[in-house]
């Protein structure tokens, strides 16, 4: 977890957890969402690891320097830069550039492009998508037979690209800069992969495709994953940075949301669109309550409230304006077993966190009801 930061202010993200899954600038991310307001909760889905000792690697640069391709499609750019370094500890470096100098060089995007310019290079192509489908279909459309094709891979495989290549007629070559392993301590992932399905996080954040497939896998692993993937479709927002990260939800019906440009701040940025209009904003006793993830908005003031009060204010708020039981509010309570003196407790410390103690009335006898105002009655009554 990162140390919040102290505003005077709250952010859009005031009151909403959200689960971070990168294992690379992870803190990053952090930063930009607590400057926002939200609580973050960090579990590196993965581990990179370099394979600058790696006999694949060494054997597919020697083996490019020997049988210099036609084209080389560089991937990313942490991947590019790790084959050149590596390259280099080799005592290759100089052949390696020498040989990639005179070839075609595609690169998926911006930050890949940077890699190759910094390295000497310069690329033929980059598509504006960032698309390693857009890569394919211009590869194909020019026409592979016959050419020799080396793919700086990123650490998992590619679906159908590299096929794709081989029914066209190239001969590739894969160039293993580093792989995604599961990470060494498997407890941060395990605890959020129990908050979301506990509800406990109002969005869970992907940069890369296999820290989505590692964290669906250890779901499947533990035997949660019809829960995550229940979470995932209705009340935990999944949100990725761009098409090739969501490729894993997607194989398993999830939709997310992408922002238009595939970076780390407009991600954000659409979380603070996101979320903030996924929360539930109700009329009671004259006031303007938004109910978030882990704290309320009254009259746009920042509430915290506990666990066990959000609970019961969510469990008011699906029939706002109508009597819910004692017995149905001692359910939506977590671990509280049989006594609905539970109920009570919780209820008083709910209405202390809120400071407006009139937005919850007691119907004697009966249970708790929220003080819908009166002109809302009709438009919620049926909820």
């Amino acid at each position: 977890m990162y140390e919040e930061e102290q505003r005077p202010d709250h952010g859009p993200l005031a009151g909403f957890t959200v689960g971070v899954t990168a294992a690379r600038r992870a803190d990053e991310l952090g930063v930009l969402l607590q400057r926002r307001g939200a609580a973050v909760l960090h579990a590196p889905a993965l581990r990179i690891v370099p394979l600058a000792d790696d006999s694949e690697l060494l054997a597919a640069t020697k083996e490019i320097i020997e049988q210099v391709p036609d084209i080389v499609v560089a991937t990313t750019a942490i991947g590019f830069r790790g084959w050149v370094e590596a390259a280099d500890g080799w005592g290759l470096g100089e052949d390696l550039l020498s040989r990639l100098a005179g070839v075609r060089i595609l690169a998926r995007g911006p930050k890949v492009k940077g890699a190759v310019r910094a390295a000497g290079l310069t690329e033929e192509w980059s598509p504006s998508s960032e698309s390693m489908a857009e890569v394919l279909d211009r590869l194909l459309e020019e026409g592979v037979e016959g050419l020799r094709i080396a793919i700086q891979l990123h650490g998992e495989p590619l679906p159908g690209f590299v096929e794709a290549l081989r029914e066209g007629g190239a001969e590739v070559v894969g160039v293993p800069v580093y792989r995604w392993m599961p990470p060494e301590d498997l407890a941060p992932v395990d605890r959020l992969l129990d908050a979301t399905v506990s509800r406990g996080v109002d969005a869970l954040t992907f940069t890369s495709a296999p820290a989505a497939a590692s964290f669906l896998s250890r779901a499947e692993e533990r035997g949660l994953l019809p829960e995550v993937l229940a979470a995932l479709g209705h009340d935990v927002l999944p949100a990725c940075v761009g098409p090739v990260t969501a490729l894993p939800l997607q194989s398993r019906g999830i939709d997310t949301i992408q922002p238009e440009r595939f970076r780390l701040g407009p991600l954000v940025q659409l979380l603070c669109q996101e979320l903030p209009a996924r929360a539930r904003s109700l009329p009671i006793a004259g006031h303007r309550v938004e109910i978030r993830g882990h704290a309320v908005l009254v009259d746009g003031d920042l509430k915290p409230v506990p666990p066990a009060g959000m609970s019961l204010l969510r469990a008011l708020s699906r029939r706002p304006g109508w009597v819910v039981a004692r017995a149905d509010l001692l359910r939506a309570l977590p671990g509280s077993g049989r006594d609905e003196h539970a109920v009570e407790t919780a209820m008083a410390r709910l209405r202390t966190a809120l400071g407006t103690p009139k937005l919850i009335q007691t119907v004697v006898k009966r249970g708790y009801r929220l003080a819908l105002d009166p002109a809302a009655e009709t438009k919620y009554g049926d909820a």
